[in-house]
């Protein structure tokens, strides 16, 4: 089963339960920040946060590797006129991602992680722009999840890579093995 298939079978599954997917908790926490304006949901999955992003006055380009998941995002848009632009891509697959042209005032990301994508992620925001990262930590409280380590953070990884960024919330929550931070682009960054 490769990648696409994999997620589309996740993406399926999830659907076929009645609860519908949920906005992320510390996202709608920050909702202050949150003033509108061009938002990129990387790795979107099912829209949820696409969704409320596009709520508080987004215009959204919500970008996943899932056939089902960016169907579902295509549903929603008809269905609720919301300004989200659900974009089918290989995140892996940086030179066709086609982003090195867009500029945004956020850039969200949640349960994915791509390395690579850091120096790319810095150069799509405009100058005081936030970013929005939220996913797996590695600790020993959670050896049981079902995530290779290599997609896991390792202790203070998101403060060290935007160390010269504004932080406005960050966390490692053992338990959980989530980290999260919300930061703000401090001048303009070249790729």
């Amino acid at each position: 089963m490769n990648y696409r298939e994999k997620w589309n079978q996740k993406y399926q599954e999830r659907l076929a339960t009645s609860q519908p997917p949920e906005t992320n908790k510390r996202l709608k926490n920050l909702s202050p920040y949150l003033k509108g304006g061009a938002a990129l949901d990387l790795a979107c999955g099912l829209g949820a946060n696409s969704r409320y992003l596009a709520q508080l006055g987004y215009k959204v380009d919500a970008i996943d590797g899932s056939d089902v998941a960016i169907e579902n995002v295509k549903e929603q848009v008809e269905k609720e006129k919301l300004s989200i632009q659900p974009v089918l891509a290989d995140l892996t697959d940086y030179e066709n991602l086609k982003l090195y042209y867009q500029k945004y005032d956020l850039v969200h990301i949640t349960y994915y992680l791509d390395r690579n994508l850091f120096p790319i992620i810095k150069s799509l925001l405009k100058e005081s722009g936030f970013l929005f990262i939220e996913t797996y930590f590695l600790t020993s409280e959670t050896d049981q999840q079902h995530v290779s380590n290599q997609y896991k953070l390792k202790s203070q990884e998101l403060i060290k890579e935007f160390s010269d960024w504004k932080i406005l919330f960050y966390e490692e929550e053992a338990q959980e093995g989530r980290q999260t931070i919300f930061c703000q682009s401090l001048a303009k960054i070249r790729f």
